[in-house]
Order: structure tokens, then sequence, then C-alpha cells
């Protein structure tokens, strides 16, 4: 800064980072989850951040088109790529990933693109929808394995006589309802 011609001090602005990004990239890590970020900052900004934050992986300067790239590189590689995004700048790589997060305070652009859109104006609700995308796994394999269950011991003594009518149409309507009930654990 100057004042009449004559150099005073500096001004320096910085991004800040929002406090919640701290625990949900410590969460997106503790998931197992290596993170990257590409960035089209400079060096010295993106290390600032990159580092405050403890990403695994630091790209500066990066263009658009150069991110979906970096996104084609990893799976190449066989890694699954879930990227977030909230600019127009971000909308080839959310396209190119596995999983697109965009969030919503983000372009037109990110949130068309995107396969899911964070409500929040944070990177908690990605955790959110990771964890929440785990456990929906976790029951359609329990659902399956329970109606397998039902219907391999059913079938057979349904098929030689050994279960009366009445019985079976039991059975097989408390099949349904313990999926359905396992199924709507997830609301918790």
């Amino acid at each position: 800064m100057a004042v009449n011609k004559k150099f005073e001090g500096y001004l320096i602005l910085a991004d800040k980072i929002k406090d919640n990004s701290f625990d949900a990239i410590a969460a997106i890590k503790k998931l197992g989850i290596k993170t990257v970020m590409l960035t089209g900052d400079s060096e010295a900004t993106a290390q600032a951040i990159g580092q405050k934050l403890h990403i695994d992986e630091i790209v500066h300067g990066v263009l658009p088109k150069d991110k979906a790239e970096y996104v084609k590189k990893y799976q190449a590689q066989g890694k699954v790529v879930g990227m977030v995004g909230d600019g127009i700048n971000d909308a080839p790589a959310l396209a190119a990933s596995n999983v697109a997060f965009a969030i919503g305070s983000g372009t037109d652009a990110a949130i068309e693109t995107a396969s899911i859109t964070i409500l929040r104006n944070d990177l908690s609700g990605v955790v959110e929808a990771i964890q929440l995308s785990k456990k929906t796994i976790r029951i359609i394999k329990q659902n399956l394995f329970w109606a397998f269950v039902y219907n391999s011991i059913g079938i057979p003594l349904a098929a030689f006589g050994m279960l009366n009518p009445m019985f079976a149409a039991f059975a097989m309507s408390m099949s349904s309802v313990s999926v359905i009930s396992n199924s709507l654990r997830l609301r918790k």
C-alpha cells in the first residue's frame, strides 16, 4: 500500500478455510480415501491450503481440461474417483469422475454435471453421502442374503409339498417385512 506515492505497508488477501473442512478432510481420510487437491491457484497458495488441510497430493496451476485428465489418469490406475467441485471450471472433471459431488452453492454447470449435489456449502455433506452409500450397500447385501435364505428353504419345502400354502404365504410376507424393516434402519 502507498500513501502519496510513499510505501506504507503490505495488504495480504487469502481465502479463509472453512472450519468444518478440517474435520471433513480428516473423516474422508479415515474412510481410507486418498485426498487430492487440483487447483488453478499458484503453488504457494495451493501448498499453504493443502498442507493446512493435510491433503495427500496437491496439484497447482491446473486448467479445467487438465483436471479431467487427472481424473482419467487415476481411473487408468484402476482407482474409483470421486470429484468435488463447485465451479464451471470443475465441470469437465466432474463429468469424467466415477462419482461427482457438487457443492450446493456452486454454478449450474457443476450442479448439472454432478451425480450428487450437496445442499450445504461445506464438505461435511460429502462425508455423509459416502457414509450413507456404504450403509446402503451393506443393507442391500443383508437383504439379498436373507431373501436367499428364505427362498432356499421355502421353495424346496413348497416344491415337495412339505409346506402348508397358508404358512408359505405368511413366510413370504414376513420376508418382505424383514427386508423393509432392515432398510428402514437407514433413516437413523
